[in-house]
């Protein structure tokens, strides 16, 4: 028989239950069973010997309710090996002083051999003192069951608020990532856009270039224009002044004979 994986909660001896598949209800109480009556034996010759003295009525009832109040709290284990299903009850048995002492040396002991944080989040840690809460709750069940239903409910809130602040740890990263995701998208969209705006303006300053070029060239060229036309003006101007003082040469040399 291979048990399951030991805890910091005690438990009784695994118990053979069915060698079907099928299970039967978690609430099997062996211990209950040892109790019923045997079967009729044959009467005895000769006086009849008075019946032993019961038990306390109420004893067997208050342990009877506590056994039912741990399964209730803390559920048997079930495994099955080869085709049989064993079950393995927590114990009922008082615990002492001493027993706690070594619950708590078997804490620490688990701690350091399965290496688990001092502080932060660490899941063998949670785990290993969940099983040592469980067991100090079947041990104060066992001496008051009120005391240890209301520890329950403590330990049930406890989970509740860890799991709501798992669920909440978890929304956060899922969150992240996508705020994470979304910002390496904007981030290569606007690498792209820069991208885009350097080679837009590469080409803007190419056409500045261009029609700063052809400016100068239309300026040059203009301006050899302008010179070609001034020189030709010119020449044209120093031509109208000789003629017009030729004219007026001959104009005086006409006039002069007549005086």
């Amino acid at each position: 028989m291979i048990p399951p994986t030991e805890s910091l909660l005690k438990y009784d001896n695994p118990e053979l239950v069915s060698k079907n598949t099928e299970k039967k209800s978690p609430k099997f109480q062996p211990k209950a069973r040892s109790l019923k009556a045997s079967p009729q034996q044959p009467a005895l010759s000769g006086p009849v010997p008075p019946p032993p003295k019961p038990k306390s009525p109420s004893s067997d009832a208050i342990k009877q309710q506590t056994e039912e109040i741990l399964n209730a709290i803390l559920p048997p284990r079930e495994w099955m090996e080869n085709n049989q299903l064993w079950v393995q009850q927590v114990s009922s048995t008082p615990c002492t002083r001493s027993d706690v002492i070594h619950l708590q040396e078997e804490l620490d002991l688990k701690l350091q051999q399965r290496q688990a944080r001092d502080t932060g989040i660490c899941p063998v840690r949670r785990e290993l003192y969940t099983q040592c809460f469980d067991e100090l709750i079947r041990q104060v069940t066992i001496n008051c069951a009120e005391r240890g239903v209301l520890l329950l409910r403590v330990r049930d809130e406890i989970r509740m608020t860890i799991a709501a602040y798992q669920t909440l740890y978890e929304s956060s990263v899922a969150f992240g990532m996508r705020k994470a995701l979304q910002a390496e998208q904007d981030k290569s969209d606007t690498e792209k856009k820069i991208a885009d705006l350097e080679n837009e303006k590469r080409d803007l300053e190419r056409q500045v270039n261009e029609q700063k070029a052809k400016c100068e060239a239309i300026e040059r060229r203009e301006n050899e224009r302008r010179q070609v036309e001034e020189k030709k003006h010119t020449e044209e101007i120093q031509f109208l002044n000789r003629t017009n003082q030729q004219l007026k040469t001959q104009l005086d040399a006409i006039i002069a004979p007549k005086k």
